[in-house]
């Protein structure tokens, strides 16, 4: 299973610029544009699974997330141009089969994400963490809805490690927890 475990942040855009100057370095630069899918009936949100298609810059990546009995999501991803041509990978990735069986009358666009990331690498004691920092808009029909956010995303070694990082880090930057994922927000805006 793969698995994902990280820390999101509400910030502001002098936050992000603070955070960046305190964590120097060469970061990666990323427009992403990002679509997220159900079924017409919501079979995956019921589920609380999400189905997306994101451009990382050139780069097509499309993305399966489900919750995970620990902390953290199950996270599946391949390189793929358009979404219907991922779900079989995904599926089999994740071993969900039900994946293509719920897909079978179709998937659509739910909401979506436009955003710039800058991403580093960072050590926290034995362990390695992505530091994302991200600004951008959640899209929902005509509706948008600006953000920014800073993530930090375990990478390799302990969940301790970053959990207590995170504590000082949300401290010393004066950040909070942002506890909905960008899907979730962007969905939201719908009900507005």
């Amino acid at each position: 299973m793969g698995l994902e475990f990280e820390l999101k942040y509400r910030a502001d855009a002098g936050a992000l610029e603070r955070i960046a100057a305190a964590f120097p370095g060469e970061y990666a630069v990323i427009p992403m544009t990002t679509s997220y899918f159900d079924t017409p009936e919501g079979a995956l949100s019921q589920r609380h699974w999400t189905l997306r298609h994101r451009m990382e810059g050139d780069r097509h990546v499309c993305t399966l997330k489900t919750p995970a009995e620990s902390m953290g999501r199950g996270e599946w991803e391949c390189e793929c141009a358009d979404i219907e041509t991922a779900l079989p990978v995904l599926a089999k990735l994740s071993g969900l089969g039900e994946l293509t069986e719920l897909a079978e009358n179709g998937i659509i666009q739910t909401c979506g994400a436009r955003f710039t990331r800058k991403a580093l690498l960072i050590p926290i004691g034995e362990s390695t963490a992505e530091l994302a920092l991200d600004q951008g808009v959640l899209l929902n029909g005509s509706r948008e809805l600006s953000f920014c956010e800073a993530e930090v995303e375990l990478k390799s070694g302990s969940r301790a490690e970053i959990l207590a990082f995170g504590q000082l880090f949300a401290a010393k930057f004066g950040l909070t927890p942002e506890p909905k994922s960008k899907y979730a927000r962007a969905r939201a805006l719908g009900k507005e």
